[in-house]
């Protein structure tokens, strides 16, 4: 009986020294906000005042759960990521009772059923392409959906395997992204594409140069199929890749050959890149080097440029042109950027896309150049309209990123993802399987590709790459649908 009591004695004083404690804490929070005169809600609201701040901090998490309706959050809506999040983990993607998206806005896409749609039976795989069919070493794949660039710095290690791991069981390719080639890219053994950024991490020599010797010896390992130089990027056109000094680890560091704890920040555009013959010869160098196929990523803006480019290409010759063409579109996403070029600078997919296929149509390089197309495409309606347009493949970033986990906590550029996917805490990285993620990759990509298979079925066609532009319609401004082929039609090959 005296220990209980003691016990309940020692409770009180500790409860006593704490609202104490929290007593004294708001008279100074009071006193420190009446007095301070850089705020003023603290100033007029003491104390009560500093919870705008938590708040504020908290809202883009919790807002999906309490707040957005299916279709109106941004840059994801809960519809879309709830589509993936199911896919991923191989659970029912059906729904009920009607769909919740509005048929009616202007630009809304839908696709048109075939009076005698393609029976099971008849149904085929997509058809394989091939990229660099005058390289030395080709690369051939029936991939319709692949992984999008993501850096290891801007993605965890874990992230990186996961993503490697569910590649090589989905058989898609990964785009490293700019930081160069790790050990998580390749022990699976995976299909990789290498990309060459502003600051040629990975390739570089001590004064930063592209290095032909480094180029080669990526070149010589399996796992690299093709090689991408990155001239600007969706989210931050103009703009080099951003990697805060905190996610710059000393593995990081090593691989990218640079600093650890320092800002990666790349240039805006390559220093030997200054006209269309110079992308030709840099494309041309890398290919020669390495015998592998070599194409360009960018984001479409004034699109004057690409005319030069291919009345180039017709110059010198089309086995001089790139192998591929990757357009990224204007709302892509990234770890990091400037709000003024994310908000509002470069042409969305839905723009950028057909132009670039009806100007390659125009100057007779349809079939020589690829197009690889990324923004914002994470289901199957959207990878499908852009087969239906023109693109030859699709690349995803974010999606992939759901797959693994993602909840768009939107702190990829803070080092404290919640789901250990774009950050380099260990702790935080605890709860990141790259086993079980893998999966989740590889069931992701795979629902991707029945999905788009589903709608070739219902408009007529065996297989996916038979999807044309016959096959989409737009709402326009009266509410009234037009045929994408009279919306965007194919230009005529010059002769």
């Amino acid at each position: 009986m005296d220990n209980m009591l003691g016990y309940l004695e020692t409770l009180s004083a500790i409860f006593i020294l704490l609202l104490g404690v929290a007593v004294l804490a708001i008279i100074y929070m009071y006193i420190v906000d009446k007095t301070q005169n850089k705020h003023a809600i603290r100033r007029n609201y003491p104390v009560i005042g500093r919870f705008r701040y938590l708040f504020e901090k908290q809202g883009e998490f919790f807002r999906q759960y309490f707040f957005a309706m299916d279709r109106e959050e941004l840059p994801f809506n809960r519809a879309e990521r709830s589509w993936v999040y199911r896919a991923a983990k191989n659970v029912d993607r059906t729904v009920a009772f009607g769909s919740t998206r509005n048929l009616e806005p202007t630009g809304t896409i839908m696709f048109m059923n075939c009076a005698f749609p393609t029976l099971e039976e008849d149904a085929v795989t997509p058809s394989c392409i091939t990229f660099g069919s005058q390289c030395r070493v080709p690369y051939i794949t029936d991939s319709i959906f692949n992984i999008s660039a993501m850096s290891f710095g801007a993605l965890s290690a874990p992230a990186i395997k996961a993503l490697s791991d569910g590649a090589a069981k989905a058989g898609c390719w990964l785009n490293t992204g700019e930081g160069g080639v790790s050990k998580y890219h390749l022990d699976s053994g995976a299909d990789l594409v290498f990309q060459i950024g502003t600051a040629k991490y990975g390739v570089r020599d001590e004064h930063g140069q592209l290095c032909d010797k480094m180029l080669a010896a990526l070149a010589a390992k399996p796992q690299i199929k093709m090689f991408e130089i990155k001239m600007s990027q969706g989210a931050k056109p103009g703009k080099g890749g951003i990697l805060p000094g905190k996610k710059v680890t000393e593995e990081i560091a090593a691989i990218r050959g640079i600093k650890p704890g320092v800002d990666s920040i790349s240039p805006n555009a390559h220093p030997d890149i200054k006209s269309v013959k110079d992308i030709l010869t840099m494309v041309n160098r890398i290919r020669e080097v390495t015998g592998k196929p070599v194409g360009f990523k960018a984001v479409i803006g004034e699109s004057l440029w690409l005319r030069g480019l291919l009345e180039e290409i017709n110059l010198q010759g089309p086995e001089f042109a790139p192998d591929f063409i990757t357009i990224d579109s204007a709302d892509g996403g990234t770890g990091a950027a400037p709000q003024p070029l994310m908000d509002y600078v470069g042409l969305p997919l839905k723009e950028s896309l057909p132009l670039v296929v009806n100007l390659l149509v125009e100057y007779g390089l349809r079939d020589r150049i690829r197009i690889i197309c990324a923004g914002k495409l994470i289901t199957p309606s959207k990878v499908a309209w852009a087969i239906a347009v023109g693109a030859d493949a699709v690349n995803s970033a974010r999606g992939f990123m759901f797959s693994l986990g993602c909840i768009q906590a939107m702190q990829c550029n803070k080092d404290t993802c919640p789901t250990g996917i774009t950050t380099h805490n260990l702790k935080l990285q605890e709860g990141l399987d790259p086993t079980s993620k893998a999966e989740r990759v590889a069931n992701y990509h795979k629902y991707i590709q029945y999905g788009v298979g589903l709608i070739a079925h219902s408009c007529g066609v065996t297989q996916a790459r038979q999807l044309d532009r016959n096959h989409v319609r737009i709402i326009q401004d009266n509410g009234l649908s037009v045929a994408l082929d009279k919306l965007h039609p194919y230009s005529e090959t010059k002769h």
